[in-house]
């Protein structure tokens, strides 16, 4: 009997006690999507995107000595061209969002690679330093859309528990452009590089066709058949998206509502005042370390410092880019530290040999 009364008191302590639990975890892990065919296939149709942003950062150290030598640019004009990319990446930024709401993330990235095709034709063909200055700004203004286009729409398409694995590929993406463009710059002259640059525009300005549209963007248009049609594609025919279809609604229903009744200039309030300028600071902290413009001028960097130009191109394409991704932890963020200054004395030590001055050792250790 006690035995008995034992035993019923086991069960009824690891039973649910409401009777919605039970079909609540089942549905969770129902909820788990696997990864489909078609879900890999669209993030590397839409990674060519960051693949082109690598290629663009990459293109103008190993172009610098032809371009210069071809069309008789002096060093103040060549910089000029290095540095425009970054005023068009400035508007293009400007343009991003708006453009992607207005046309959708998949012809986005289709009207992106169009100009960024045009930026790279111009610079292969160009005769005057007029005609390649526009044709890096088109780059520019291309990658500025591409950098954030690309993640929204990867992290859009992918399910939670996938997200962030997925979405990290776009900044691997970003080193293997940057990395190849060094490599294959040591081989080929500046125009045909500017042509090989084109290769990834064109595969995703075909592939696109054949890809599905970010689901949320179909549901914040209202499109409901299509949001259905395009988030079972991704996950399957014989998933159950009923779950996901409505969560997807109940937060595009809960943005709208915050959208009508925020506005950006409440932002610039005292109580958001801390958060605003750490955040941004953090970021202008990056930007103002001059990590691309070390990058535009690498192989001159390595040149003056009596360095192997294409091993160490190619080798700091892989390790370059990485070490400033947003999705490191403050971890590794401490360890980059004393990595930094390790590379650092090098650097000086270069630059004593070249009988240089020591600043010239801070632009190797950036």
């Amino acid at each position: 009997m006690a035995g008995d009364g034992i035993e019923e008191g086991l069960e009824s302590a690891t039973s649910p006690l409401l009777p919605g639990e039970k079909s609540t975890s089942s549905s969770a892990t129902r909820n788990q999507h696997s990864i489909t065919p078609v879900l890999v296939c669209s993030t590397l149709v839409a990674l060519c995107g960051s693949f082109t942003y690598g290629c663009s950062v990459g293109y103008s150290s190993p172009a610098e000595s032809g371009i210069m030598e071809d069309l008789g640019l002096s060093v103040s004009a060549y910089s000029f061209f290095g540095s425009i990319v970054t005023i068009g990446g400035m508007v293009g930024a400007i343009l991003s969002g708006k453009m992607a709401d207005l046309v959708g993330r998949r012809g986005t990235m289709w009207a992106c690679q169009i100009i960024c095709m045009a930026g790279w034709l111009a610079i292969a063909f160009a005769k005057k330093a007029w005609c390649l200055d526009i044709g890096r700004f088109l780059v520019g203004v291309a990658i500025g859309i591409l950098t954030y286009v690309v993640p929204v729409y990867i992290s859009e398409i992918t399910p939670k528990h996938l997200r962030g694995r997925f979405t990290s590929a776009n900044q691997l993406l970003v080193c293997c452009g940057f990395a190849v463009t060094y490599f294959v710059g040591s081989i080929v002259s500046w125009r045909a590089l500017s042509l090989i640059a084109t290769i990834p525009s064109i595969l995703q300005i075909v592939c696109l066709f054949f890809v599905p549209e970010s689901p949320r963007w179909l549901a914040k248009l209202g499109r409901q058949k299509e949001f259905e049609a395009s988030l079972q594609r991704l996950r399957g025919a014989e998933s159950d998206i009923s779950e996901e279809a409505v969560d997807i609604r109940d937060a595009i229903e809960i943005l709208k509502q915050t959208s009508a009744e925020t506005r950006t200039l409440e932002l610039f309030q005292r109580r958001y005042a801390y958060v605003i300028i750490v955040g941004e600071g953090l970021i202008l902290l990056q930007t103002f370390g001059g990590n691309s413009a070390v990058s535009y001028y690498l192989g001159t960097i390595f040149a003056k410092a009596n360095s192997n130009i294409y091993c160490n191109c190619t080798v700091n394409g892989f390790i370059r880019k990485t070490d400033t991704s947003y999705g490191f932890s403050d971890y590794i963020m401490l360890m980059l530290v004393p990595c930094r200054i390790i590379v650092l004395l090098p650097g000086i030590q270069q630059s004593e040999r070249a009988h240089s001055n020591i600043d010239f050792g801070w632009h190797i250790g950036i």
